[in-house]
């Protein structure tokens, strides 16, 4: 018979509480070839909305996803959806023009031609983002590139134009960004191969007696 006095099997094991809480699991790595994202909102709203400029340069907007943006960018949809609301009001910041024409049109009137010509070589070279190069895109996305179209004549032709002295500055504002462009198109699909082995100074040198004369008013302004 068991003695009364004794102590039981499951008293007799001492209970032992650990002075350490447990050691969490290790943070994985961040995927390779992939950077660690900031944590800061700006930052982040800002992966979103690179990340959204090459979808739909690549992709027309109904192929394009919220889900394939996080991804790129390295978030969450539901941040994407909390930072831009819906896959629409995405496309119109991407479109949107106001601040690259800013930069874009960033020196004085004598300078102009110059300062564009090296701010469009420097968003090839990835030393800023792209400032009109995407209007290029818009031809994927139907109705609603007829919106970005909109925006680009308003917030880069129209905002250049009203820069420019001398009669036929809505015409002469249209043919300096079309040279843009077209310089733009000879490094991002073209890759030219004796252009872009200048140096961005040299290229300024070949295309400023081409831009200038339209900035100043000094070209031809048509009939």
């Amino acid at each position: 018979m068991p003695d009364p006095n004794s102590a039981s099997p499951r008293s007799a094991r001492p209970r032992t509480r650990s002075k350490n809480p447990p050691t969490p699991p290790p943070t994985p790595d961040p995927a390779p070839g992939r950077p660690a994202r900031p944590r800061d909102a700006d930052a982040r709203r800002a992966d979103i909305l690179a990340a959204a400029r090459r979808a739909f340069a690549r992709h027309a907007y109904a192929d394009t996803t919220i889900a394939a943006i996080a991804d790129d960018a390295g978030v969450s949809p539901a941040l994407v959806m909390k930072y831009y609301g819906t896959k629409e009001n995405l496309f119109t910041q991407v479109f949107t023009f106001d601040a690259d024409a800013t930069a874009l049109f960033d020196a004085p009137l004598d300078r102009l031609a110059r300062h564009m010509v090296l701010h469009l070589l420097a968003t090839q070279r990835g030393q800023t983002r792209d400032p009109i190069l995407r209007i290029a895109f818009s031809r994927h996305h139907l109705e609603l590139g007829g919106q970005a179209r909109a925006n680009f004549r308003t917030q880069v032709i129209d905002a250049l134009a009203a820069r420019l002295p001398g009669p036929g500055a809505p015409l002469r504002a249209e043919m300096a960004i079309g040279v843009l462009l077209g310089l733009g198109a000879l490094y991002a699909t073209v890759q030219a191969d004796r252009l872009t082995q200048l140096d961005p100074e040299e290229v300024a040198d070949l295309y400023v007696p081409l831009l200038q004369p339209l900035l100043c008013g000094e070209a031809p302004t048509g009939r």
